[in-house]
């Protein structure tokens, strides 16, 4: 073979984790070493093209369907390759980090699938990249079970047939692992970390179990990235040996430039796609990211007040399913973010409407199945698609041929008539603070006003004042959206904070510092890509 050995891969900066010998084998970061020397310098590539396409954004303040890619839009002979029959019935998914309790709970959820998840909903402390590799291999051998050390409490898996099915996402490519460098102290990219030790460690024994090494594919901008993953699968099929086409991927649709290359990313991973995803938070964060040059008409209201009704919205997610179902891939609809109270139930009866109304808006528009935050929610989605899929695993047989969106439909952001306001510049300050602080602990998937928050929440609430602030917005109540606005409410919420959990609890958090960052991002006149990449050089771990 002419190609170089691997470099060697060290460890810095890193506590020794108990069982960590069974993670980092030198099987296995000879093969993560490997993934970095072919893929990073693509890796690279790709994140310079994303400045230049957000620059030529800045300059034209428009978007449109690719020219040069028309042909495979125009080519109606392309499918994506079959759906395996651990993957085809997808109709509620559940989304966690892989936290051992969570491990349990999400398997025995009743949902069809779980997402396990190494990105928004786990905070990348090297404990939980390592030890969430264990639970699932933990999960696979039937090695796994937990006991609550404040309750009591007992899990345990249920039996292997009524388990959901697998789906793990790595990190997306913009982030790195500052622990794992190669000779030259180049960090490896996260998501060749994650990918690497999941898929070196249990493809063939997924394959074993009847099931396989499947993916979701976060923050993708366009069709070349796509393009990188397949190289990526293609790759890593060949070294351990197993049948190409065996790795299925989904990927989120959860950047506005890859809306407008729904069938490219399709069409690259075709021997290895399963189907698209309707993200909503980090969707909304993109479009106040790209567009945040381009003037009042890309104001987005209060996040709560863009429905997945929005017309733009709407526009999105009906070009996703007729999308996938023209290609045989599986529309995935969006989360249902709502935590029950076992305190209030009026809460939870209003929510629980809120949740079914959703879910039954997306069975009815042909999507295949949807997102939940919370086991409590399983049977609610469930209801929604059974009712309307009955004994069929999905309904990629519905074409939505009515569907018809023109590039300028997906960005019609002053279609809305919702404005921002007061409250909400109040909301988004305190979900900030507070993700943030609980994310410096470790925490990536954390409870807040009764939902669910992952780091996509705290990227579109740090987006959301900066951008009503560059934007001058005037408030519902009179008050102008400034730096010293919002400087002004962090500290009402710091206060409020100091109040409610007592001085001791305030001091052992990270109060101070997450007001600091979230001030320093939402602030600060050049806009961070990413609120976790300065994040991550406080994160301790």
């Amino acid at each position: 073979m002419s190609a170089p050995a691997p470099s060697p891969l060290a460890l810095v900066d890193a506590e020794p984790l108990p069982r960590q010998e069974e993670v980092l084998t030198d099987a296995a970061l000879a093969f993560v070493a490997e993934l970095h020397r072919l893929f990073t310098p693509p890796r690279d590539e790709l994140l310079d093209r994303r400045a230049q396409r957000r620059a030529e954004i800045a300059r034209t303040s428009t978007l449109d369907f690719l020219p040069e890619t028309a042909a495979v839009r125009a080519d109606e002979s392309w499918k994506v390759a079959p759906a395996p029959a651990a993957l085809n019935d997808r109709r509620v998914e559940i989304t966690g980090p892989t936290d051992r309790k969570m491990t349990i709970n999400a398997l025995n959820s009743g949902a069809k699938v779980w997402l396990a998840d190494f990105e928004d909903a786990s905070a990348p402390t090297w404990e939980n990249v390592v030890v969430g590799q264990l639970n699932l291999t933990d999960a696979y051998t039937r090695n796994i079970d937990f006991t609550d050390p404040k309750s009591g409490k007992s899990y345990a898996l249920k039996a292997n047939e009524e388990l959901a099915t697998v789906v793990m996402r790595p990190r997306g490519w913009h982030l790195n692992e500052r622990h794992l460098v190669d000779s030259q102290g180049r960090p490896v990219p996260g998501a060749l970390v994650d990918f690497g030790l999941y898929f070196f460690h249990n493809a063939q024994r997924l394959l074993d179990l009847g099931k396989g090494p499947y993916f979701y594919l976060p923050k993708t901008e366009s069709h070349l990235e796509a393009r990188l993953w397949n190289d990526v699968f293609v790759f890593a099929q060949d070294y351990v040996g197993i049948p190409q086409g065996t790795v299925r991927a989904t990927v989120l649709i959860e950047t506005i430039t890859a809306a407008y290359e729904m069938e490219e990313i399709l069409y690259e991973l075709r021997d290895h796609a399963s189907g698209l995803n309707a993200g909503r938070w980090d969707y909304l964060f993109s479009i106040v990211k790209n567009f945040r040059d381009g003037g009042a008409k890309f104001v987005l209201p209060d996040r709560n007040a863009v429905t997945m009704t929005a017309p733009f919205m709407r526009a999105y997610t009906e070009l996703l399913v007729r999308t996938c179902h023209k290609r045989g891939a599986h529309a995935i609809g969006g989360m249902a973010a709502f935590i029950p109270s076992r305190r209030d139930e009026e809460v939870n009866k209003v929510a629980f409407e809120k949740v079914k109304a959703d879910k039954d808006r997306e069975a009815g528009d042909g999507f295949d199945g949807s997102w939940v935050a919370h086991p409590d929610l399983v049977p609610i989605a469930m209801a929604s698609f059974d009712a309307v899929l009955g004994a069929k695993p999905n309904q990629k047989d519905r074409l939505r041929e009515d569907v018809s969106v023109a590039p300028g439909d997906l960005i019609a952001i002053d279609s809305l008539e919702a404005k921002p306001t007061y409250n909400g510049l109040v909301n988004a300050v305190q979900v900030g603070i507070r993700y943030i602080e609980a994310w410096l602990r470790g925490l990536g998937a954390v409870a807040i006003f009764n939902l669910m928050e992952d780091a996509a929440t705290a990227e579109i609430s740090r987006s959301q004042i900066w951008q009503w602030i560059n934007a001058g917005v005037e408030f519902d109540n009179g008050e102008k959206a400034t730096p010293e606005l919002a400087r002004k409410i962090a500290a009402e919420e710091l206060a409020n904070l100091r109040a409610e959990l007592g001085e001791a609890a305030f001091a052992a958090g990270n109060w101070q510092q997450a007001h600091d960052l979230l001030l320093k991002v939402a602030l600060d006149e050049d806009y961070a890509d990413f609120l976790t990449l300065p994040a991550y050089e406080q994160l301790v771990g």
